[in-house]
């Protein structure tokens, strides 16, 4: 990994000339992380999308210094949402964050063909990054947001998005585990047979630049010792896991949620995977300092893919 933690990735990107456009604006913990961007020099302007009236409201509220932003004043949620993804395309912005809009507008916008957000032959995915106390190294929580029930093939969507984003930030190898209720394969349970499968996807050379091990549960996925005492001694993943596949967006959702909540020392960062430019998709209810990681792991990718280009 590039950075051993976030307070390494907010110095990384700092003083870069990001960018970035926000439907939605009049959202004060979008506006607070914001604000905290710019005070830590990783956000040098953008757009600022929604009604005006309030936009001005929220910005003076947390103290933001708007000097350096457009504002666009629209009620419309679908419009903003839209005018938003103009704007990437337009150059106006380097990457898009979202604020107060519903997340359906957010993503029919974004999976508007003119746009070409979306990699050929990918699917959009959830992707967010934790550091916890209790965790020695970042792991992925993936699809907590996008993919209801995916099939076997979309979970193979799933962790290639995933895996070119950990690629990108140092981890040339990264190592999967496919999430289940038990560790053992179950026809009953059907995200052991999806387990079974990609596992022998990944070791036939289907899925590339990666190790996927599993069905494991939480405790086999997150300690060596405790695979151990359950007969797995040969794994290369338990206790080094660094993308957690889950059996579906229901269970993704509530252990991303769960460990925001209660997680000891919990920070995180939440992004789309499947895309071409970076595109973050926080919950309406992520603290401000989420959505400043998130808008730091976005800034890191664009400078990624500015540097792959040259």
């Amino acid at each position: 990994m590039k950075f051993k933690n976030f307070d390494e990735l907010m110095e990384l990107v700092k003083g870069k000339t990001n960018r970035i456009v926000i439907p939605g604006a009049n959202n004060a913990e979008v506006m607070q992380a914001c604000k905290m961007g710019v005070d830590s020099k990783i956000i040098s302007g953008g757009v600022l999308i929604g009604p005006k009236a309030q936009i001005e409201e929220v910005t003076a509220k947390v103290g933001l210094d708007i000097s350096n932003f457009e504002i666009v004043d629209i009620s419309d949620t679908a419009g903003m949402c839209n005018l938003a993804v103009d704007f990437i395309r337009q150059g106006k912005g380097d990457f898009l964050v979202k604020g107060s809009v519903d997340t359906k507008f957010y993503m029919r916008a974004i999976l508007r063909k003119d746009i070409a957000a979306v990699k050929e032959g990918a699917v959009l995915s959830h992707f967010v990054l934790f550091e916890l106390a209790k965790y020695h190294k970042f792991f992925v929580v993936t699809d907590a947001a996008i993919l209801i029930k995916p099939t076997v093939e979309e979970k193979v969507k799933i962790i290639n998005n995933s895996v070119d984003i950990m690629r990108d930030l140092g981890i040339e190898t990264p190592k999967v585990s496919v999430v289940c209720p038990v560790e053992k394969v179950n026809p009953k349970i059907q995200s052991t047979m999806d387990a079974d499968a990609l596992v022998k996807m990944n070791k036939e050379g289907l899925i590339k630049n990666t190790i996927i091990e599993g069905p494991y549960d939480v405790y086999i996925t997150f300690s060596k010792e405790l695979a151990q005492k359950k007969g797995i001694n040969d794994a290369q993943v338990p206790g080094e896991v660094d993308i957690a596949l889950m059996p579906d967006l229901g269970s993704a959702n509530i252990l991303y949620k769960g460990l925001s909540f209660f997680g000891e020392g919990c920070k995180s960062a939440t992004i789309l995977g499947g895309v071409n430019f970076p595109v973050i998709l926080p919950s309406r209810t992520d603290s401000p300092l989420t959505k400043l990681h998130s808008i730091a792991l976005a800034c890191f990718l664009e400078e990624t893919a500015k540097a792959e280009t040259v």
